[in-house]
């Protein structure tokens, strides 16, 4: 099952203990279907009801917690269910073991509601994208192009981890990419190469100094000036492959930073010179950073970003443009909901 308005994302919880079962329930229920397995046979069960993320313990009679989540892992029915391991246990090896069985995540007991939920949407998000990625990989003919659209996901993971305040603030840039491209009247694989793209829009954080992206103060000039070169850092790491999802991913990244009225970097290209791609990214990028926040600032309601995003039309930002995010900002308001950290 997907989550969607209509059918809620189903969560798998395992645990011997009813009291932790009663009380996960109670954190998960009024967001999510909740199904419960007081051991792993259990757990086994309900797997035909396909949850779409299991909870599980580690500590349980018979077959423990990472023995059920390395079987769980090598069946073609049900290996693709994200796992988050949820124990008291807290050595070091327990949680890397955890990881090497197969599980995406790790809580420790006992474990804070507002955690718990942040980890299982974000979790429920990634899964989601990815499938999403797959089932776009299937209808693809070219093999090449599923290995480009794959390794265009992990630079845009490696962006997240490099910059991780931001969490899944670039697969919420390009849906919002995407719904400015199609009110544009872009065409259909445009818009999808739009997609892919847009989340590596960031890649060249990855040569910029940890010390600088997670400064919580402001940058001095020669700390602006090194981090302005994340626009041509990530151009250099996109380049060298000529298809054109990876041609406008590049553009992308070197040229999003650059405004409508010829005051942006690295070029300080102006109006239509700026292509579209980046001109459509500038606002997805903007209006995402100012919903979120930061080490340096809070973020602001979306009512908010979106004035100012208005009041950029013609000097930060590209109009025609601006004028189709507006007409778009329910759905804008919308995903930043949907994907929120």
């Amino acid at each position: 099952m997907t989550e969607s308005a209509n059918a809620p994302a189903t969560i798998l919880l395992v645990d011997d203990c009813p009291e932790n079962l009663h009380l996960l329930g109670g954190i998960l229920a009024p967001q999510f279907k909740v199904l419960v397995a007081r051991s792993s046979e259990e757990a086994i069960a309900r797997l035909p009801q396909k949850p779409d993320l299991i909870l599980l313990d580690i500590v349980m009679p018979n077959i423990d917690g990472y023995q059920f989540c390395r079987w769980l892992k090598t069946d073609i029915s049900y290996g693709d269910i994200p796992v988050i391991f949820i124990s008291a246990a807290s050595q070091p090896e327990d949680e890397a073991m955890g990881f090497e069985s197969g599980a995406v995540d790790f809580i420790r007991k006992p474990f804070y509601a507002p955690t718990v939920l942040h980890r299982v949407r974000t979790h429920l998000a990634a899964h989601s994208h990815k499938m999403g990625l797959m089932r776009a990989l299937e209808h693809e003919e070219s093999e090449l192009h599923r290995s480009r659209l794959v390794m265009l996901e992990k630079l845009a993971q490696a962006t997240a981890f490099k910059d991780e305040e931001t969490g899944l603030h670039v697969l919420r840039v390009a849906h919002y990419a995407k719904l400015i491209a199609e009110a544009h009247g872009c065409d259909s694989d445009w818009c999808k190469d739009l997609f892919h793209a847009a989340p590596l829009h960031d890649i060249g954080k990855i040569g910029i100094p940890d010390a600088i992206l997670s400064k919580p103060s402001a940058l001095d000039d020669a700390e602006w000036q090194l981090m302005k070169r994340h626009t041509e850092i990530g151009a250099q790491l996109l380049e060298g492959d000529q298809s054109s999802v990876m041609v406008m991913s590049r553009t992308i990244a070197l040229y999003h930073h650059e405004r409508f009225d010829g005051n942006g970097y690295p070029h300080g290209l102006a109006g239509h010179n700026i292509p579209l791609e980046a001109r459509i990214v500038a606002i997805a990028d903007v209006f995402d950073a100012l919903i979120s926040e930061r080490a340096y600032k809070k973020a602001m309601s979306c009512e908010q970003a979106i004035e100012i995003i208005a009041a950029g039309a013609g000097s930060q930002f590209d109009p025609e443009l601006v004028a189709h995010f507006l007409a778009q900002q329910q759905a804008m308001i919308a995903t930043s909901q949907t994907y929120r950290d």
